[in-house]
């Protein structure tokens, strides 16, 4: 389900050799073309088979979704373009009983979606412009996370080579702490560590004391178009250190090498986003589409403590 294109214009999740990466052999795109190149194309991962298919994203994949050749020409005529482009992606799609993507924030145009009966919802990350300026980065920052910052580098320091195994260690243990199971095995990331290092596309970054205990650990992800803060754990025992404040100042310095965008890879949940906003981002919106059918509407429905989330999930009235 792969394929042989790969268009440098787009984001880093939807590179073929991303999804290869983090949904190999699951995923497959639509495509568009015009005087033999791809003008348009929207990538998918498939879940589920036969009647039971959905088509969304990857765990590892913070957003999806289409990308459209920019157009030079007048806004009228590109944006009715772009409309066609759209429409013609989504009716592409192989049949599938269920559809959900976070679009980029990069693509905030999904009228053709809504005017074929998606759901279209507003969520929002956090992103940083401009990042040429270290010193005016600084000044972004909240002057609580600078005293972190400043206080982790007098207990910690930062390296990025003690592995994917580490990493995952200290992730789980985020995980545990909120008694969920780590929704990523050491295989996943082994495999897209491997993929991101081939093509210098990262870095995963570890805070370790003296005593040789990792504090906190985060991986950020980067092409030309943008760094992404990817995920990110921390030692419930050594939390009071401030390394994952210092750790997320390191991604963002360390991310003016390659890119001028840092996304934070925002969350919805009130204190995650307290704590990225406190680096200085730019609230900035995006789009989460879904489309269920009547069928498996009709199935969640009938059980018990889903009706709200069905309801949820209908299409819109037009």
């Amino acid at each position: 389900m792969t394929s042989g294109v790969t268009p440098c214009a787009n984001a880093i999740f939807q590179q073929p050799w991303w999804l290869d990466a983090v949904a190999p052999g699951r995923w497959g795109e639509v495509t568009c073309e015009h005087d033999g190149r791809v003008v348009a194309r929207m990538p998918y991962v498939v879940r589920g088979g036969g009647g039971q298919r959905m088509l969304t994203q990857s765990s590892l994949t913070h957003t999806l979704g289409p990308w459209v050749e920019p157009s030079s020409a007048k806004p009228s005529r590109a944006l009715a373009r772009e409309h066609e482009l759209l429409a013609q992606l989504e009716a592409a799609l192989p049949p599938a009983r269920a559809f959900s993507q976070q679009f980029s924030p990069l693509m905030l145009n999904a009228l053709p979606f809504y005017w074929a009966g998606y759901r279209l919802e507003v969520r929002y990350t956090s992103r940083l412009h401009d990042l040429r300026s270290t010193d005016a980065l600084w000044d972004g920052l909240r002057d609580n996370v600078r005293r972190e910052i400043r206080k982790a580098r007098k207990r910690v320091e930062v390296v990025d080579n003690l592995g994917v195994e580490q990493f995952h260690s200290v992730l789980s243990m985020t995980y545990a702490r909120q008694r969920i199971p780590t929704p990523h095995s050491l295989a996943e990331l082994e495999r897209l560590e491997s993929a991101c290092a081939s093509r210098e596309a990262g870095a995963m970054l570890f805070a370790r004391d003296d005593a040789g205990r990792v504090h906190a650990v985060a991986w950020v992800v980067w092409d030309q178009r943008g760094a992404y803060y990817l995920l990110a754990g921390a030692d419930p025992r050594l939390r009071a250190s401030g390394a994952s404040s210092l750790l997320m100042w390191e991604a963002i310095t360390r991310s003016r090498e390659v890119t001028d965008v840092f996304d934070f890879q925002g969350s919805m949940l009130p204190p995650v986003e307290r704590f990225f906003r406190a680096f200085g981002g730019r609230q900035s919106p995006y789009l989460s589409v879904t489309r269920i059918g009547p069928a498996v509407r009709l199935a969640m429905t009938a059980r018990s403590g889903w009706s709200q989330l069905a309801a949820r999930w209908s299409p819109p009235r037009r």
